[in-house]
């Protein structure tokens, strides 16, 4: 077991070096950052001046053992918009993201599962087509246009939750929906394909024949086994919803990383793109890695590959 999460903690460990070069990469090729900086009625000497002195004339090489031991320290520079700290920023509007995509995660899990339950123990009927229709709806749409609709039915129209803010639990009831619906048709699948495989082994028909009832049967013995897959996946889900919290959290005005996310990068504020995308990256490196943990502890077999 240990061999295996040394291998896996290896492998995360290069993939978030290789991350952390394409994020330094990508910002230095899409232009000159002093130029942009400066702004287009900058003069020679003022981009000069401002290449100087936010280290831009040196080799990328160095700026880059510079920017990346800054990084391992927690320690991203300032923010050339805000003129303060970007990890003071980043910790600022954490607890709101986290929340967020928690939150998002608990309605995901809480629609997701009953409903894979039961389009397996109804399958072909009605009720399995309308779940799988959920589900496919759910891929299809964009999270942002669901969003919207949320706003406009149970915002404007019915006025039971604000349309915008985070100042009270009442804000996150409809953008935790918006995204939590865009993670529930992959988990609901995958409940359902597995109730469905566990429902067909010998040792739920030797359960039934002892004569154990109904519900013990599925939520002891065949539920179990059919979510471990789930739970993995949720790890990973999470993940996904850190990121696509982008847009989520600027359709709904939340002052997460998200939304601090958008407003950096359409003021060209570097510093706090780099660390927003290295943090959110991370953050799916760990979960994709704790999810391979749990599934090597819940499937043994995992362990010898």
């Amino acid at each position: 077991m240990w061999a295996f999460v040394f291998k896996r903690t290896l492998i995360a460990l290069s993939v978030a070096l290789t991350i952390s070069v394409l994020c330094f990469s990508l910002l230095q090729l899409s232009g000159d950052l002093a130029l942009s900086i400066g702004g287009p009625e900058a003069t020679a000497e003022q981009v000069e001046q401002i290449r100087i002195e936010y280290g831009l004339d040196r080799p990328v090489i160095e700026q880059f053992t510079t920017w990346i031991w800054g990084a391992v320290q927690l320690d991203f520079g300032r923010s050339y918009y805000y003129q303060s700290e970007v990890m003071d920023l980043v910790v600022e509007r954490l607890p709101v993201t986290m929340t967020l995509g928690m939150l998002a995660l608990a309605i995901a899990l809480g629609v997701s599962i009953p409903l894979g339950v039961v389009a397996a123990l109804k399958r072909g009927s009605w009720i399995d087509r309308a779940a799988m229709a959920i589900a496919v709806t759910g891929q299809a749409m964009p999270n942002f246009w669901f969003g919207l609709t949320l706003i406009i039915l149970f915002a404007v129209k019915l006025q039971w939750f604000p349309a915008a803010g985070s100042d009270s639990w009442q804000g996150f009831v409809l953008p935790a929906i918006a995204l939590g619906y865009y993670a529930t048709p992959a988990m609901m699948r995958l409940t359902r394909s597995g109730m469905l495989e566990v429902l067909e082994a010998d040792y739920i028909r030797t359960a039934r024949a002892k004569g154990l009832r109904t519900g013990t049967v599925i939520f002891k013995h065949a539920l179990r086994n059919a979510v471990i897959p789930v739970v993995a996946l949720a790890a990973v889900e999470l993940g996904f919803m850190l990121g696509g919290s982008v847009v989520i959290e600027t359709v709904f005005s939340l002052r997460g990383l998200g939304q601090l996310a958008w407003n950096a990068i359409s003021r060209n504020d570097y510093p706090v793109v780099q660390a927003i995308v290295l943090i959110i990256a991370l953050f799916y490196i760990v979960l994709t890695l704790i999810a391979d943990i749990l599934n090597a502890v819940l499937d043994p077999r995992l362990r010898a590959r």
